[in-house]
């Protein structure tokens, strides 16, 4: 059995790793490079024979996960994807909207069509969590992960030895989902690393720190702008800032959610209560009358009479790295007034303009034009439906059988420090693969 790191490798983006065991060729995953210094490996050929994988297993439906999926069956995939019920239902409402972004970038060509789409979500199959699927004499099972809806965690099973895939692994205590769900045991383990070198805030203080920026932010008469990933952030933000207008934790607000996709994925959600965990079922069960103002933003036209509003709303847009989408718009006509505040709730790639941002440049170029940065910027990093280093390493912790582990999926100076917690605390065997690298397991 050998396994090869095609993304996410030293860097957050393109998760894609290749596994050949005993004739059949699995893919976990297979996504976006998003940052900017990379995004052109999306365009490049596949680094294997699409025709020659067998399955694609996916963990969840963020783009950097599953966008090219699409670009797989356009070049002979003729296997399975294989991924769980809810991210099924999310994957179709986010490879069409990627393909909508490609085809208004002019002057790239799209990596794939709606034909191709459309094949791709005709061969996925769904598999529940903690059920068993026999590939070939390979056992498939995926665990909940807590990252986003349907996010799994893959454990293969070989002839008594264990592989394990984390994906990207939630966080404990949040809200709407369960808590992570790690296997019980591997013998290699693929983990991601995004913030394995710090420490979140927790939900409360980092809650307080939101509703506190929002009354200062309205309290000097602006907007409050907050780029967010239209699946899992947007749909977290809308339950706090709900929950905290019934507990009387702030008046209700105008909430002006300006992103389609984000309130298809909204819908998405509401439709999978089976995986929401007892807190936000209960919320469900339970509605109250008093709750935020929410306006859902259609139209390109509605988009842009927000421009009108001047102050005391709250404008939630994409993307969430402000690579692109209607959030641009809204930095454009906010950031450079200095009543408003831009809040951060998410992790920011190198490169990206909302790293940039929170970076301290004093100008930032949109729309074709550098934009003064006069804003009062918030960062408030409790708010990631990533786990940091004490929830990976309790993940971890759960896990038996001493496994070898390859670290993937963050930036490398992040990777190392926490490939040195690890062999602090466990004297696991760690590996930090380059992209395109080949190991062995035996």
């Amino acid at each position: 059995m050998k396994i090869q790191f095609l993304g996410a490798t030293k860097t957050v983006t393109g998760s894609c790793f290749l596994l050949e065991i005993k004739g059949t060729n699995i893919l976990i995953d297979c996504g976006f490079f998003q940052e900017d210094s990379l995004e052109y490996l999306n365009y490049e050929p596949f680094a294997f024979n699409p025709k020659k994988i067998d399955f694609v297993i996916l963990t969840h439906a963020h783009l950097d996960h599953s966008a090219l999926i699409p670009k797989l069956f356009r070049e002979g995939f003729k296997g399975k994807v294989i991924t769980t019920p809810s991210t099924k239902d999310l994957l179709e409402i986010m490879l069409f909207d990627a393909l909508k972004v490609q085809k208004n970038e002019h002057y790239k060509q799209p990596l794939y069509d709606e034909e191709n789409i459309y094949k791709a979500l005709k061969f996925t199959d769904v598999l529940k969590y903690n059920q068993v699927l026999n590939l070939k004499g390979i056992n498939l099972t995926l665990y909940d992960a807590g990252h986003i809806l349907g996010s799994a965690s893959v454990k293969l099973e070989i002839d008594g030895k264990n592989i394990v895939f984390s994906g990207d692994i939630g966080r404990k205590n949040y809200p709407i989902l369960r808590d992570p769900e790690p296997p019980s045991r591997a013998d290699w383990l693929v983990l991601e690393s995004t913030y394995g070198n710090r420490m979140h805030k927790t939900l409360n203080q980092s809650i307080d720190e939101l509703l506190q920026a929002i009354k200062e932010t309205f309290k000097r008469g602006g907007n409050v702008i907050i780029p967010a990933f239209a699946v899992g952030r947007t749909q977290d933000l809308l339950y706090i800032l709900n929950r905290s207008v019934k507990q009387g934790l702030i008046e209700p607000i105008n909430v002006y959610l300006d992103s389609p996709l984000a309130e298809e994925a909204t819908k998405v959600y509401l439709s999978h209560p089976e995986v929401f965990d007892d807190e936000a079922l209960k919320e469900m069960r339970n509605p109250k009358r008093t709750s935020i103002k929410l306006h859902f933003v259609k139209t390109v036209d509605e988009s842009k009479r927000l421009n009108n509003i001047k102050s005391h709303s709250v404008i939630i847009a994409g993307s969430g790295m402000c690579q692109g989408g209607r959030i641009i718009y809204h930095l454009y006509h906010n950031i450079h007034r200095e009543e408003c505040g831009i809040i951060f709730v998410g992790f920011q790639a190198k490169g990206t303009i909302g790293r940039k941002i929170i970076d301290g440049e004093k100008e930032i170029l949109l729309l074709g034009k550098m934009v003064p940065v006069r804003a009062k910027i918030y960062t408030i990093g409790g708010f990631s439906a990533h786990a940091d280093q004490s929830e990976l390493m309790d993940w971890l912790s759960v896990i038996k059988g001493n496994p070898e582990v390859f670290l993937v999926h963050g930036e490398e100076s992040v990777i190392e420090s926490f490939k040195n917690s690890i062999l602090e605390r466990f004297n696991f065997k760690c590996h930090i693969p380059d992209r395109l690298a080949v190991y062995e397991l035996t």
